[in-house]
């Protein structure tokens, strides 16, 4: 093996494993999983083809992030800002509910927490991480301008330093601490509790109760167990549908005449934002079986469930989180997504 190949071949393993930690860098600023991944796609790239110029000045990660920074800056210039339901407009009374989707860049979307939480021993790391992933909180992140965005993710998430955020964006210390108090400031406005939600990891024994009973109601369709599992004011949301719903009754209400289809659904656990989710399945009319519906994502408060959120999207988050792409008549799985 000649010694460029080894360079070659350690260099790409030297990249690669930062490949997580810039997914989570890059869908915090960006709020799309799959425009996250083009990111760091497009730094690694960029960061082997200019390696021969890296002069060693910082680490390989504070440079990996500098070029990460800039594709995200570059690719947030167009002003998009991806959102909850929740986010653009009053929840609809029952009475009123239909499903008008809109385009798939105006939402906010899931993430499975493997391909953007880090392997970290500090379990005090670990949870800020899993929290900044949370839904509520990158929806926060996603109505401060870009630079702002960056700073906040850096310092309180990543805990860098100020100077180490100055020397990355080319500005002051001064600079980015006014940035830094400025989104503080934004997301205390913004603050909801289902930013707040405490989730274990793993799960304690009470919120691992709750989610055993969420899926046999769900699956068994039982609008009255259901209905004892939901705070007062609930959220339910299905992006990329607008609609969203506040309260036990016209969410259960939703469920048993516009969501009836849901009837006898098989859920599957996963990983996502780092909370506790399943993939749905509906029944298949016509392969038999069960068919990809949704991905649902679950938030949890005070042993009970603050939100549940429907991702319906199934070509895209099925693949995405590993998932099967069809069930047999047991439940078992048949076709498992790339």
């Amino acid at each position: 093996m000649s010694d460029g190949t080894a360079t070659v071949e350690d260099l790409d393993a030297r990249l690669e494993r930062h490949r997580v930690e810039l997914t989570g860098y890059c869908y915090r600023m960006l709020g799309s999983s799959f425009e996250a991944e083009d990111a760091v796609q497009d730094t690694l790239v960029r960061a082997w083809r200019s390696y021969d110029r890296f002069e060693g000045r910082s680490s390989l990660r504070s440079w990996l992030y500098r070029i990460a920074t800039n594709v995200c800056l570059d690719m947030l210039s167009a002003g998009n800002k991806r959102a909850r339901p929740v986010d653009l407009s009053e929840s609809t009374p029952l009475a009123q509910a239909a499903l008008s989707p809109r385009p798939d860049h105006t939402w906010l979307e899931p993430m499975p927490d493997a391909r953007v939480l880090p392997t970290v021993e500090d379990p005090a790391e670990a949870a800020v991480a899993k929290e900044s992933v949370r839904l509520a909180f990158m929806a926060a992140l996603q109505q401060l301008p870009a630079k702002q965005r960056a700073v906040l993710i850096l310092r309180e998430v990543l805990a860098w330093k100020a100077a180490e955020v100055a020397e990355l964006l080319d500005t002051s210390v001064a600079s980015v601490n006014s940035a830094l108090q400025r989104a503080r400031a934004t997301l205390a406005e913004r603050s909801d509790r289902a930013a707040q939600a405490a989730v274990s990891d793993p799960l304690d024994a009470e919120q691992q109760k709750l989610l055993e009973r969420y899926v046999a109601a769900f699956e068994g369709y039982d609008m009255a167990a259901l209905t004892k599992l939901l705070h007062e004011d609930a959220v339910m949301t299905m992006p990329p549908f607008d609609l969203w719903l506040t309260g036990q009754d016209d969410i259960t209400g939703f469920m048993t005449t516009l969501g009836s289809a849901c009837a006898d659904s098989r859920l599957l656990p996963v990983r996502v934002n780092g909370l506790p989710g399943f993939a749905q399945y509906k029944p298949d009319p016509e392969k038999g079986g069960y068919t990809p519906w949704s991905i649902q994502v679950l938030e949890i408060s005070d042993g009970r469930l603050t939100g549940f959120h429907f991702f319906l999207d199934t070509q895209r988050w099925f693949p995405l989180f590993g998932v099967p792409l069809h069930l047999d008549g047991d439940g078992d799985e048949v076709e498992q997504g790339a």
